[in-house]
Formats: C-alpha cells, structure tokens, sequence
C-alpha cells in the first residue's frame, strides 16, 4: 500500500482512499509495523460530488527513510521488488495495491477493473505481475496517471480471487450467469416475434390473393384442392401452415399446403399482370 502511495519521495509519503475501511486498515498495518517509530497523520476532505478523502501523511527524512528502508523502495524510481515478495504472500501484495489504488464497476453495468497507478515503472511491474497469474492487462494514461486495467470478465474474476476476493467473484458470476439467461430470453422472444411476424404477414397475402382471385374469376373456378385451402384460409386468418393441412378433408403436409398456397399466388399474379380470367383446372 505504501510503495503505491500517491507521494513517495525522501521527505513525505501520501497515502489516499476515498475508502474509509481502507483508510483505517491502512492505519491499522502502519502502526502495528512502525508503532512510535513513525507515525501517519490523517486529514479528511470532501470533494465536490461528495465523496471523502482520507488522506494519511508521513512527514519528515528521518522517518520517511525508514519506511523507506524496511520495504526497499526506492523514491527515485518505484519499483516491485520481487525478492520481497515471497510466492505465498504475493496474493496479500495484490491485495495492498488494489486496496492502494484499485476499483472495480458494478459488473451488471461494464465488466471493468483497474488500478490508478502514479508512476509508469510501476504501471509496467504490475501489468507484468498480472500477467504472471494469467491476467492480461493493458495500461494507458489518463489525467497523469497510469491506469492499467482489465476488461474480460474472466481475467477480471481471477484477479478478484487472487486478492482473495472471493465473494466478489462469486457475484460477478452471478451477474454473468443472470445476464446470459437474460440475453437468451430476448433473443428468443425476438426470434418468436419475428416468426409471428413473419406467419402473420404470409397469411395477409395469402388473403389478399384469395380475395382477388374470388373478386375476379371466382373461387369456384378453382380446383377441388386449391378452393378447399382458400376457404380454410380466409375463415382461419390465424391458421399456421401446419393447422390448415390437419383440417383438410384429406389432410396433408406443411409443406404440401404451403405449395398451394404458391399455386395461388401464382393465380392472383396472373389476374394482376394480364387482368383477364384464368380457370385452374
């Protein structure tokens, strides 16, 4: 938490959360470790949109370096120090800087992590860090920082669980799991829809033809076959294909009906293009 801090130099370490769960840890860790031997000052401020920052100041060379010392950091240049961080405490030094400088969106609204990095030596440590448990991270700048972040949903879960977040993990998944459900559930009432539709707008044609034909050359004029079917059609507007072949006299297919309906389609374009009489035999 101190080596991304948001002022390291020789004479004054800043730390900043808006958390103040956060804040109290890191106050906490500070004086378990230093007890009298350094202390943290903290000043609380309200921004503009209302948040709380709590802000923990150690001022003076004699106590910066000391700090300093005890975690090997260097304030020229900050940097992870990999012979610090032992295998089975790496999860706890990712914990610390995300807690220093992490967030996370609500995943029902964007799958988004990232850390607000104050220095770009870090930035390229972290980013590698991440990489070396499977995460892929990418860094860009943003209002002088370096914001190195990660958007998959999966490499997002394996960093929360990582920080031993584990009961942020379990949520997102939830979202996840409700999110697909979801998109499923519209997806097939789109496709429902565009089928009604699409029943819909064949049965008005088939109608429009029927009538024609029976404006002008007469049902009666038509096959045995093809004036059972278009009778059937315009007393059962909301017949399915399917419907009106099991309610023939001799019934038949889906597809047998559907082409007599094209048979009479064919009629109807006949009457319109030559606007004379046409017998079906």
């Amino acid at each position: 938490m101190i080596l991304f801090s948001r002022v390291v130099s020789k004479e004054r370490i800043c730390f900043q959360s808006e958390s103040r769960i956060t804040a109290e840890l890191y106050e906490k860790l500070f004086q378990g470790v230093f007890g009298n031997a350094a202390s943290a000052q903290l000043h609380e401020s309200t921004r503009k949109n209302g948040t709380v920052l709590y802000t923990y100041e150690t001022e003076g060379a004699a106590a910066v370096e000391k700090i300093l010392k005890t975690y090997r950091i260097s304030p020229e240049v900050r940097r992870i120090d990999p012979d610090i961080i032992v295998n089975n405490s790496l999860g706890v030094f990712a914990a610390g800087v995300f807690l220093a400088c992490g967030s996370v969106n609500d995943p029902a609204k964007e799958y988004h992590l990232e850390f607000a990095v104050p220095e770009q030596s870090l930035a390229m440590d972290l980013e590698a860090l991440l990489g070396d448990i499977g995460v892929h991270a990418k860094t860009v700048i943003r209002r002088g920082q370096y914001i190195v972040y990660v958007k998959e949903s999966e490499s997002i879960e394996d960093t929360l669980t990582f920080i031993g977040a584990s009961q942020c993990t379990l949520e997102l998944m939830n979202v996840k799991i409700f999110k697909d459900v979801r998109n499923k559930a519209n997806r097939i009432a789109n496709c429902d829809s565009a089928n009604i539709d699409k029943v819909v707008n064949a049965a008005m044609r088939q109608i429009e033809d029927i009538r024609l034909i029976s404006r002008t050359i007469g049902l009666e004029s038509l096959s045995e076959e093809l004036r059972e079917v278009a009778e059937l059609r315009l007393s059962n507007t909301d017949m399915s294909l399917q419907e009106i072949g099991d309610s023939l006299t001799n019934p038949i297919s889906r597809s047998g009906v559907n082409h007599r309906f094209r048979r009479l389609a064919k009629i109807a374009e006949k009457i319109r293009s030559e606007g004379v009489k046409h017998n079906e035999s």
